[in-house]
């Protein structure tokens, strides 16, 4: 299946804050790249780690609402708006290991359409499987929530390649050593970034948009003063909601059943204290 609406580069701008797109700080990424433009999110491409350097996306609380109605179809297809060569195939991750990642989610996308283009391999890359189906899931959620709750919010998502020994699949696919999810309210001008290590006991750490930039190589939102750049904004703990959780239910306990026994629910208690310490730990390392 090929994407069926990549379109020009400029009508994507009402996706990007101020309708600045995100600058290349590292001339190193600054290769074989291509902007695309969807219905609901752009992506700029690069053909030499065939994945994206980044998605962006403009979340409202309407849109949130209608991708809540839209139930997931799986349809994930090459890209054929990119030159042969440098674009990621279906077989590249075939027993690769790795999840085919979205960066921007399908669950973000309000309408059907929407939702199949996010399933292009110009929007993904790979990604741990733990981590994917886990941790990586709930900062999607939670992103989702807050844009709920805060009307608007714009978002940078993209992958990192650190070090000299970037692992590829297939040959061709570069694994992102770490990933970033970046946000910007613009009304407050609060601005902030999730970055989790690509791996399966990854923990999470809030940074700064000037921290990432030396990081990711990338000013995710060039046009912000060098105020909201310095400083990380309060980023929700992520967590795994149930579907019909009040939006504003930021940390609930786990409350015991009527079935339960007091074994059983002190156990799920502890349970849920050990995770906590343990992201605390890896948040506190990386």
């Amino acid at each position: 299946m090929a994407s069926c609406c990549a379109a020009r580069a400029s009508d994507c701008d009402e996706l990007f804050a101020d309708a600045r797109r995100p600058e290349i700080t590292n001339p190193k990424l600054a290769l074989r790249l291509v902007p695309l433009c969807y219905e609901a999110f752009a992506v700029l491409h690069s053909g030499v780690s065939h994945t994206p350097l980044y998605a962006a996306e403009r979340l409202t609380s309407d849109s949130v609402a209608a991708a809540r109605r839209i139930d997931r179809v799986d349809a994930f297809h090459d890209e054929n708006a990119l030159p042969t060569d440098d674009r990621a195939r279906l077989d590249d991750y075939v027993r690769s290991g790795f999840d085919r990642g979205h960066m921007a989610p399908a669950g973000d996308m309000p309408t059907g359409s929407a939702q199949a283009q996010s399933f292009t391999l110009a929007n993904i890359v790979p990604q741990d499987r733990e981590l994917n189906r886990g941790l990586w899931s709930a900062i999607e959620e939670s992103v989702r929530r807050l844009a709920t709750r805060r009307k608007i919010l714009f978002v940078v998502t993209g992958p990192i390649y650190a070090g000299d020994a970037v692992q590829a699949i297939n040959g061709r696919v570069l694994v992102p050593t770490q990933l970033f999810k970046a946000l910007y309210d613009p009304a407050t001008g609060e601005a902030g970034a999730y970055l989790v290590p690509n791996r399966d006991d990854a923990g999470w750490q809030a940074v700064s948009l000037d921290a990432l930039r030396r990081i990711a190589g990338l000013d995710v939102f060039p046009a912000l003063s060098p105020a909201a750049k310095a400083r990380a904004m309060d980023l929700p703990e992520p967590r795994a909601y149930s579907r019909g959780e009040a939006d504003g239910d930021e940390h609930p306990r786990r409350k015991p059943r009527a079935d339960d026994s007091f074994e059983t629910w002190a156990k799920a208690e502890l349970h849920r204290f050990l995770r906590r310490v343990w992201r605390d730990l890896m948040r506190a390392l990386f």
